[in-house]
């Protein structure tokens, strides 16, 4: 296991809140790996305006709010990570550009912009689009 991850120490191995934590710390991972600014990063979670404290508190390995919306937007996120992790594993600039790059499957918006348009469901189309250039 990669204690690297587990920024928040006092949260006991095993539970539900230390997953959320461990799940924090890999979305600010991949959010960074993307290059996405704070304006991304708060609508692909689905926050309010006015949440950089809150994307600070995930940074710092505190774990994600208990909520069905975020936790389902958080493994969409993830399942999109892992998947081009996979179709690009040589080519990390294709791979880390790929969530604000205009795509013509998008009609020319970025996957950001469809969730930024669509919300949830336009996270649901993002990871759809992923696991079909998967091949699934």
């Amino acid at each position: 296991m990669d204690h690297g991850i587990l920024a928040n120490p006092g949260t006991p191995a095993g539970t539900d809140e230390h997953r959320r934590a461990v799940l924090a710390r890999a979305l600010m991972r991949a959010f960074d790996e993307w290059s996405l600014s704070n304006a991304e990063r708060q609508v692909l979670l689905g926050l309010g305006g006015n949440s950089r404290t809150t994307l600070k508190r995930y940074a710092e390995g505190h774990p994600l709010a208990n909520t069905r919306d975020l936790l389902d937007r958080a493994g969409h996120l993830l399942g999109i990570y892992k998947g081009l992790m996979l179709l690009y594993p040589e080519n990390p600039g294709l791979r880390n550009g790929w969530m604000r790059a205009a795509n013509r499957r998008f009609h020319g918006r970025s996957p950001v912009a469809v969730v930024q348009e669509y919300g949830l469901p336009g996270l649901v189309m993002v990871r759809a689009q992923v696991d079909r250039m998967r091949g699934h």
